[in-house]
């Protein structure tokens, strides 16, 4: 009788833990058919017909999960990772020469930590977005996708968004502002070098139709040889009729600098049609693999300009398209006879949120 009545409270016990639990699976399915010109600075042109990942989302699956611990106090913890919808692949979280993802070997490459929850804020252990990237995209036009100028033109976007060994803290809101830090330990420290490490932080203010961001991110190599820094200022207004948004970025390496500003508006055609536009220009030493340009040549400059359309099918639902044309221009840095260097995509597709 004991013993049942033992089991009977363990069980009771179980069941109310189990009631104030939650796990959910959640992903995103993103596909999009471009049509790719690309032309080099010796005027080679390469035209490509492809299916592709992730042109709005990027595409994912995964597991979060919260348990309340009472007194306002919450466990929290997220699995998650990319995949090519394409071939089915595991998304890794490098890039190619052309900017886009590679194939990786980690289980969740994405995200993949614990943490805790309540009045304080939050707080993050694992693999983690940066404070810098939680701000990165949030006043980018054409849906912040592949079709926005801004990956193509800015070289503030080549940072590295989700180091592990992480540590990651943000702010409740108060008054409309709350902040963000985080931190990754490099773990390479060897006998002759110091540990690489990533800093990074940010600060937000969202007021009715204004929004306005500071992020900024720090990496450096294993021996502190190799540093760079990453700034970026976001803001938006919403009118109602249309929504404004720009930023400014700037990527230090070493000893060279780049300047970075983007404009673009979002126009909403009805409840389910967006039609949105971006312009963006960047100029500087910092070349996308952050090798500086040779001493006493001039700054390289690139442009670009984005223009899209979005249709809502369903709240998890949406068909998109649109062209983007980016450019980087020739001089002295080039071989003698270069020209400038063109992309030009067109590209149509679906998302879907689960």
């Amino acid at each position: 009788m004991k013993k049942s009545l033992i089991a009977l409270a363990v069980l009771a016990a179980s069941g109310a833990s189990f009631a104030q639990s939650s796990v959910t699976l959640y992903g995103v399915a993103d596909v999009y058919l471009g049509n790719t010109k690309v032309t080099d600075h010796t005027g080679v042109s390469t035209t490509t017909n492809s299916m592709n990942s992730g042109g709005v989302s990027t595409d994912r699956w995964g597991f979060k999960g919260t348990e309340d611990l009472g007194g306002g106090l919450k466990a929290n913890f997220l699995l998650e990772q990319g995949f090519f919808i394409d071939t089915g692949a595991a998304k890794g979280t490098g890039k190619n020469a052309a900017g886009l993802p590679v194939a990786g070997t980690q289980a969740f490459a994405r995200q993949s930590y614990v943490g805790f929850s309540g009045g304080f804020g939050e707080v993050k252990l694992g693999k983690m977005w940066t404070a810098f990237d939680d701000v990165s995209g949030t006043a980018d036009a054409v849906f912040d996708s592949v079709l926005s100028p801004m990956y193509r033109v800015f070289t503030s976007t080549n940072y590295n968004a989700n180091p592990g060994n992480s540590f990651y803290y943000t702010s409740p809101t108060f008054s409309g502002v709350s902040g963000t830090v985080s931190y990754s330990l490099g773990e390479n420290k060897t006998a002759t070098q110091g540990a690489g490490s990533n800093a990074a932080f940010n600060v937000q203010y969202t007021g009715g139709p204004v929004y306005v961001a500071l992020g900024y991110q720090s990496e450096k190599d294993n021996g502190n040889v190799s540093s760079r820094d990453f700034t970026r200022v976001n803001a938006s207004y919403d009118l109602g009729v249309v929504k404004l948004m720009g930023n400014l970025g700037r990527t230090k390496a070493n000893d060279k600098s780049t300047n970075e500003w983007q404009l673009g508006v979002d126009y909403p055609v009805g409840s389910a049609l967006t039609l949105s536009a971006s312009y963006a220009s960047s100029k500087g030493g910092v070349l996308t693999n952050f090798v500086p340009t040779a001493a006493g040549t001039p700054d390289v400059k690139r442009t670009g300009f984005g223009l899209g359309a979005s249709y809502s099918l369903s709240k998890r639902t949406s068909l998109y398209g649109g062209y983007r044309a980016t450019k980087e221009d020739a001089n002295v840095n080039f071989a003698p006879g270069a020209v400038d260097a063109e992309t030009k995509l067109f590209a149509v597709g679906m998302r879907h949120a689960f």
